[in-house]
């Protein structure tokens, strides 16, 4: 796959940064020891406080070897660019119940940050996940993300590994300018509420060249998420790269501004997602496009689903008042583990309107019979080779849409 060689200005900034740094802070300068009863928390704390004062640009490092390290908060602003290079293996408790909030490692109002290194954020999540009740009350158990990033301007993320974490891997929120790149994200297909990257609130987000394998879906786009671009990714297993879910909570603010291209998906749950609950409030998420995307042996290829309501927790089946426009699924070939490969289920009181279509190449041998199509609420405008043939019967119920999760 192509590799994306321009990046924006505020990225090059951070690495003609790198080139002239003057400071290091080595963790193992702070008191930090290698193996695996050594805890570094107190001594990456002492470290990023020292970096993060310099004026001129600095690095963080954490050197080869398996250290502990309890839940930390990394906070800005600081006074010039800051790169934190982990090279080692960070292990969190195993126990959720060490950990009091829901975030493992935490960057918090930082300009200009880099993450970088060979290291692994391992989250221990093994422990964790028979802990996890969501699928039986709303109100379920909170655990630990193992990176955020909140409130980060102008960053970049690259090469680093998450794996096993408690919750999501990855968890952006009110950011700005943020880019992974060459990121590797691991954890069981059957890990519970495993998101690889989840994005909300936030603007002008890159994945590029990226590796993820987990238990829920690869990138997850919350509400409020503006200029987003996903390219050369890998995804499988997991439930696919969706938007959504939308519509579960009052005050969501619109997505729009998505370019997905030339990924791969195998064998997760689903694969292009849309999913909006019932009986939501207003909402709005538009300009989105899904375009050269290889699929092997995906459940549910490309689906818009307006009726999202995993393990029957809704309140009502009133429709959502989610309006999708704008949308495009382009170049998308492979094949099916389900037969219904191409489900647009839009709401029947705001239906899907902008929707395009062309070029869908979708295989499912399975016993039912060849690949086919559900469409209710939505009139697509249909270009190119279609298979399955695409709105066939657009009179279908909308109750054929899949309960996904």
């Amino acid at each position: 796959m192509g590799k994306i060689s321009i990046l924006p200005a505020a990225i090059a900034l951070l690495f003609f940064a790198s080139t002239a740094r003057s400071l290091v802070c080595d963790i193992t300068k702070y008191g930090a020891g290698g193996g695996t009863s050594s805890d570094i928390t107190q001594a990456l704390v002492s470290a990023w406080k020292e970096a993060c004062a310099a004026t001129e640009a600095s690095k963080v490092l954490v050197p080869a070897g398996t250290y502990v390290l309890r839940e930390v908060v990394l906070e800005g602003p600081c006074k010039s660019s800051i790169e934190v290079q982990v090279d080692g293996t960070l292990q969190a408790p195993a126990d959720p119940a060490q950990m009091k909030t829901d975030g493992w490692v935490a960057f918090r109002g930082v300009d200009l940050l880099t993450l970088s290194g060979s290291g692994t954020f391992d989250g221990q999540g093994k422990t964790a996940w028979t802990k996890n009740d969501c699928k039986l009350k709303t109100d379920c158990v909170t655990l630990p993300i193992n990176i955020r990033f909140d409130s980060v301007t102008n960053g970049m993320v690259k090469d680093i590994t998450s794996l096993d974490s408690k919750q999501f891997h990855v968890n952006v929120l009110n950011c700005k300018n943020l880019t992974f790149q060459h990121v590797t994200i691991t954890a069981p297909g059957d890990s519970p509420n495993t998101d690889g990257i989840h994005i909300g609130r936030s603007t002008g987000i890159n994945i590029i060249d990226t590796g993820i394998k987990t238990g829920d879906d690869c990138i997850s786009i919350g509400d409020g998420s503006e200029q987003m671009t996903i390219t050369g990714v890998t995804c499988g297993p997991g439930h696919g790269i969706s938007v959504g879910s939308l519509g579960k909570y009052a005050n969501e603010q619109p997505v729009t501004g998505l370019h997905v291209k030339n990924c791969t998906i195998t064998g997760t749950m689903n694969g292009l997602r849309i999913k909006t609950w019932p009986a939501s409030p207003a909402g709005t998420a538009s300009d989105m496009h899904f375009e050269d995307i290889t699929l092997d042996n995906v459940g549910n290829p490309v689906i818009i689903d307006q009726q999202y309501c995993p393990w029957n927790q809704c309140k009502s089946q009133a429709p959502s008042q989610i309006k999708i426009s704008n949308v495009s699924f382009s170049r998308i070939r492979g094949t099916s583990s389900t037969q219904a490969a191409v489900t647009l289920a839009c709401s029947s009181q705001l239906p899907c309107t902008e929707v395009e279509i062309s070029d869908i190449d979708i295989a499912y041998h399975g016993p039912e019979g060849p690949a086919t199509s559900v469409c209710s609420n939505v009139k697509p405008t249909i270009s190119g080779k279609q298979n399955p043939a695409i709105c066939a019967s657009a009179a279908a119920s909308p109750t054929a849409s899949p309960v996904s999760q």
